[in-house]
């Protein structure tokens, strides 16, 4: 009879077995140390497992993409890509699927953000204002002519 009460140190009681003895025979794996903090230096984690590596040029690819995705983000969140003939089924569904495409490419930046490069950083905030400096802001849309009715440049309240 067991009278230690849960404190079986042995397999099969469902509490976490101790970690296999280091010795001669078992492969060393080769830890990176994870950055709490922001950092300078193309020796970053991002996105997967050894990527982009030690070499300057991969990291430059690496900064290019979390800009690309960024940016694509950007673009996502204010195009409108819905017909006016569209039925509402069709459109929610294209709807839907460009929001789960947008969040996930989000998250994707976000975390490559969260490897705490600063190049990374700058990188994904770069392509965030220039995607909404050319999709989200007034540069370059479309003015109508002035409405003579018009009594406020405010928006209209809608609930």
């Amino acid at each position: 009879m067991n009278m230690d009460h849960g404190h079986d140190m042995g397999g099969g009681g469902g509490g976490m077995g101790a970690p296999p003895p280091m010795n001669g025979t078992m492969m060393h794996r080769h830890k990176m140390m994870m950055h709490m903090t922001f950092f300078w230096g193309t020796k970053a984690e991002i996105l997967f497992s050894g990527w982009p590596g030690a070499r300057a040029g991969m990291y430059a690819l690496a900064l290019v993409l979390v800009f690309v995705l960024s940016f694509v983000v950007e673009w996502l969140s204010h195009c409108q890509l819905i017909s006016p003939g569209s039925t509402h089924v069709a459109a929610g569904l294209l709807q839907t699927l460009l929001h789960t495409f947008r969040v996930g490419l989000a998250y994707m930046v976000m975390l490559a953000v969260m490897s705490f490069n600063a190049g990374v950083f700058l990188a994904a905030v770069a392509g965030h204002a220039l995607g909404f400096f050319f999709f989200g802001s007034r540069v370059f849309k479309k003015s109508s002519p002035p409405d003579a009715h018009k009594t406020s440049d405010l928006p209209p309240m809608t609930c």
